[in-house]
C-alpha cells in the first residue's frame, strides 16, 4: 500500500483536471486512470484523462506543491433544526462566506416582488382593511383614483422574468428550479471569487434528489455534508413561539382596525 502511495500522482486519487480547472477536489476512477512520469494518475471522466494526456504539464506540480481548493460545506436539516444559527457559528470561525440558498432567492426577486414571498410570509387576510378602503373611497375618490393608477403602473413594471417567475414558484410552491436557473446560482459559488478561494457553508442546498444529482452532473462536489437531526418537539419548542407571537400581534392589529373602522364610519355619517 505504502509502495502505491508514493508513486500517485500530485493530486492522489482526485481528478488533476476538476482540480485546474474547476477548482474541485473531484475523484478520480480507477477505469480512467493514467501513467505520467512513473507516477498513477486518476481522472473523473475519460474526456478529461484524453485532456491531460494531451497537455500533462499544465496539471502537474512544478516548483510548488499544487494548492486544495478552500473548505466547502452543505448543512442540510428540516425547518426549524437550527441549521442558519450553526451555520453562522461555523463560517464565522473558519472565515468562511455564509449562503443562506432560500434567503438568496429570496433577495434576487425582492426588488420587484417588493416584499418576501412563500408560506412563511403569506399573513391572513385582513377583512377589516377591506372594508375601511370601501369607506375610504367614499371620503376621497380622487385620493383612490390616484393610488389606482400608481399600482397598475407600478404593476406593469415590476413584470418577472422567466427566471424570476421560476424563483418565485420554488418559494411560494416548491416547483423545482430548473438547471439552467440553477447554474446562473450555484455555478458562481464554486468557480467565481471570492467564493472561489475563500470557500462557504452553504445553507438549505440541497434540498432534493433532484438538486442532489444537479451538484454531482456539474461536479460541483462539497467537501464536507452535515444533516443536523432533531427530535420533532425541539423544532416545535423553537418555532411555536415566534408563531404564536405572530398571531397575537394580528389579532392585536385587527382589534385596532375594528376601533379605526367604527371611528371612520361615524365620521361618515357626521
Amino acid at each position: 500500500a505504502k509502495e502505491k502511495k508514493r508513486h500517485m500522482g500530485d493530486t492522489k486519487h482526485f481528478c488533476p483536471v476538476s482540480l485546474k480547472e474547476n477548482f474541485v477536489l473531484y475523484p478520480g476512477l480507477y477505469e480512467h486512470a493514467a501513467k505520467y512520469q512513473e507516477k498513477i494518475y486518476y481522472f473523473s471522466t475519460s474526456e478529461y484523462r484524453d485532456k491531460f494526456l494531451k497537455n500533462p504539464e499544465e496539471y502537474v506540480a512544478h516548483n510548488e506543491p499544487i494548492q486544495a481548493p478552500p473548505l466547502r460545506v452543505c448543512l442540510l436539516g428540516t425547518h426549524g433544526a437550527g441549521k442558519t444559527t450553526c451555520a453562522r457559528q461555523i463560517a464565522d470561525k473558519l472565515g468562511i462566506f455564509h449562503i443562506q440558498f432560500e434567503e438568496y432567492l429570496q433577495e434576487l426577486i425582492l426588488p420587484k416582488t417588493k416584499e418576501k414571498v412563500g408560506p412563511d410570509f403569506d399573513g391572513e387576510p385582513e377583512e377589516d382593511d377591506n372594508k375601511m378602503t370601501i369607506l375610504s373611497q367614499e371620503l376621497d375618490n380622487f385620493s383612490q383614483t390616484m393610488a389606482k393608477t400608481e399600482a397598475e403602473k407600478s404593476k406593469q413594471e415590476v413584470e418577472l422574468t422567466d427566471e424570476e417567475e421560476a424563483i418565485k414558484a420554488n418559494l411560494m410552491d416548491n416547483e423545482a428550479l430548473p438547471p439552467e436557473v440553477l447554474d446562473n446560482i450555484v455555478l458562481d459559488w464554486w468557480r467565481k471569487e471570492p467564493f472561489r478561494s475563500t470557500g462557504f457553508i452553504l445553507d438549505g442546498f440541497p434540498r432534493t434528489l433532484d438538486e442532489a444529482q444537479y451538484l454531482s452532473e456539474r461536479g460541483l462536489c462539497p467537501d464536507v455534508a452535515v444533516y443536523i437531526q432533531v427530535e420533532e418537539s425541539d423544532v416545535l419548542d423553537r418555532l411555536f413561539p415566534p408563531c404564536l407571537k405572530e398571531w397575537k400581534e394580528r389579532q392585536y392589529r385587527k382589534m385596532e382596525n375594528k376601533k379605526k373602522l367604527k371611528d371612520l364610519k361615524a365620521k361618515i355619517r357626521v
